[in-house]
């Protein structure tokens, strides 16, 4: 019995590392998405270096006399209108940018994946009335959405956040609701059904662990958005409050000196277009790797 189990272990370990070392050997051979890959990656490492190694002083510093200056040596990417070093600044911003990029589509996939299930499994009423509360949602436009969500609750990071996920969670929805119901009449959820395991443990045990692989894609496509959203709305007014060096805000800050000094807004729409671009060639590799029908 003993030897039987651990027999029974060893093949799921199995099993499962040679489904993940054959979407990786995959998604290498996908020049896009290992470029994504590793710019993602970057950003992170350059994340991590702002906590352990900036602090605000070193961001809000102003030197009257360097006000302007164009990208140098001593500045690589120039100062701004307070002779503050937009390096600085750009490189610190990546963690506000991170942030709403992963806190905003995390919201969103936690709760629009959970009401997809439901919607997928159970049907009928319920169904309709995710579906229809869904639709609603999906057809305000996300931009102001997202505005009336920070006038209400106030302008900050977490705001953001949420403002932001809330235009995700449709999507979700729809996903979760279509992988649901590729998978709810296989053999493996009548058997959980049979040995009595309970319809909402079905769910959540059985049938979304074996349909998650498009919640993926999505996850990582809809990072790419929420970044250009983040942007726009801090862009507008309504997203990470000064002083604080949120790339849109940056951008936001620059826009009155495009003719005289063009580096206050390059830089930072440089890092937005990278990080969007980034996470959409990376979606797009998940999506073949993950693709069932490429396996041979």
């Amino acid at each position: 019995m003993r030897k039987s189990k651990s027999a029974t272990l060893i093949s799921k370990q199995y099993r499962r590392k040679g489904f993940l070392i054959e979407v990786w050997l995959r998604l290498r051979t996908n020049r896009g998405a290992v470029f994504g890959l590793a710019v993602l990656a970057l950003f992170i490492l350059i994340m991590v270096y702002t906590f352990i190694f900036m602090t605000p002083a070193d961001v809000s510093k102003i030197d009257s006399k360097s006000r302007y200056l164009p990208p140098s040596s001593a500045h690589p990417f120039g100062t701004d209108d307070m002779g503050r070093d937009l390096f600085v600044r750009v490189l610190y911003g990546t963690r506000y940018s991170l942030a709403i990029a992963f806190g905003a589509v995390g919201i969103g996939a936690v709760i629009g994946t959970f009401f997809g299930s439901i919607a997928g499994y159970y049907g009928g009423w319920t169904d309709q009335i995710i579906m229809r509360i869904t639709d609603v949602l999906h057809s305000l436009p996300g931009i102001l959405l997202g505005m009336v969500i920070v006038t209400i609750l106030g302008a900050g990071l977490q705001t953001l956040m949420i403002a932001i996920g809330f235009t995700v969670i449709s999507g979700f929805v729809r996903m979760a609701r279509a992988s649901v119901l590729s998978v709810k009449t296989s053999e493996f959820v009548e058997s959980a059904r049979a040995i009595g395991m309970s319809e909402f443990r079905i769910v959540f045990s059985q049938v979304l662990p074996n349909s998650i692989s498009p919640l993926i894609v999505t996850f990582t496509a809809r990072m790419a958005t929420s970044v250009l959203a983040a942007a726009g709305l801090s862009f507008l007014g309504f997203g990470v409050p000064v002083p604080l060096p949120e790339w849109g805000a940056l951008i936001s800050a620059g826009r009155n000196y495009l003719t005289t000094a063009p580096h206050l807004t390059l830089f930072p729409g440089i890092f937005i277009m990278l990080m969007a671009f980034s996470c959409a060639l990376l979606g797009d590799g998940l999506r073949d790797a993950l693709d069932p029908k490429l396996n041979k």
